[in-house]
């Protein structure tokens, strides 16, 4: 499943493959050096948390029915994406695939590299004959949420929270 995303004007060329316990390192590294993207600003929280909840998460995705994407540029990883892909959605029981974490180097994000392992999720989850694909994203990750719209994604639900403190 390889696939070549072509140069736009600052993008990188990434190739994206399958990943599988080799890449589960790389996945752990990156995703705990970014983790933090993922807090809301409503959250007061300690770093020592946020990296012991995405390993939690870690432990829970590989537990369950995925697929991993590794994006890769001059023959490094530069990003993934974790593919749940028989989680139902939780108020429907509707087959969906789910994107349950993704992660680009910050050195090369906003370069295409997010959009083709997006890309490369969505494949996956037509060729399972899923009719859906769902993720969340903290609402003040705005470089994230502008690939996601663009992307055709758009606003299902909304969590709402209220600091109490």
């Amino acid at each position: 499943m390889e696939r070549r995303r072509g140069r736009r004007r600052g993008a990188l060329s990434a190739t994206i493959r399958l990943g599988d316990e080799r890449d589960h390192e790389f996945i752990r590294d990156l995703g705990t050096r970014v983790a933090e993207t993922s807090v809301s600003q409503y959250r007061r929280t300690m770093s020592s948390l946020v990296v012991l909840a995405y390993e939690k998460l870690l432990d829970f995705i590989y537990m369950q029915s995925h697929v991993i994407f590794i994006a890769e540029d001059g023959g490094e990883r530069a990003g993934f994406l974790l593919l749940l892909d028989m989680l139902p959605d939780e108020v429907s029981m509707a087959p969906q695939a789910f994107v349950a974490y993704m992660a680009v180097e910050p050195a090369r994000q906003r370069r295409g590299i997010g959009r083709a392992l997006l890309n490369a999720a969505e494949q996956a989850a037509r060729e399972r004959g899923l009719p859906a694909i769902a993720m969340m994203v903290t609402e003040g990750n705005i470089p994230a949420l502008e690939l996601y719209s663009s992307s055709g994604y758009g606003t299902e639900r909304r969590l709402l929270c209220k600091p109490l403190t």
